[in-house]
């Protein structure tokens, strides 16, 4: 059972490739370490040279993100992770935060702990300006 969902997924992916729908030059992922180099997180995508998302960081606050792209996020929704469900974890990843700017991509920060408090450092910057990177 296994190997055919693998093959399935294997077929729908090469399908994706070869009609340009997903480029794997354009969706190079890269694990990036954060600013104060505590934790890593990934960059989707290549952004454009002089763009906004060009000059964000991983591990960039909710705040600073907002003055570099000069506004708030044009849609954005919170979801748990899965680290919400591990006894005893105080960390500030048991929610996130997936942002879209239009134009640009998707941001994903850490939504907090389980009591709602911290959160907000930028954990995941996807390039992609179409939008699709979307999935509340």
């Amino acid at each position: 059972m296994q190997k055919k969902l693998w093959m399935r997924g294997a077929a729908l992916g090469c399908a994706l490739v070869m009609t340009g729908v997903v480029s794997a030059q354009d969706r190079e992922v890269r694990e990036v370490e954060s600013q104060d180099g505590s934790y890593t997180g990934e960059i989707v995508g290549t952004p454009a040279e002089g763009s906004k998302f060009a000059r964000l960081q991983i591990g960039m606050s909710m705040q600073d993100v907002q003055e570099v792209m000069d506004g708030t996020p044009d849609r954005f929704h919170t979801y748990e992770s899965g680290k919400r469900w591990i006894p005893f974890y105080f960390g500030n990843d048991a929610t996130r935060m997936q942002v879209l700017f239009r134009g640009e991509g998707c941001l994903i920060f850490t939504g907090g702990n389980v009591w709602g408090g911290a959160g907000g450092d930028l954990i995941q910057i996807d390039v992609d300006p179409s939008g699709e990177c979307y999935q509340p």
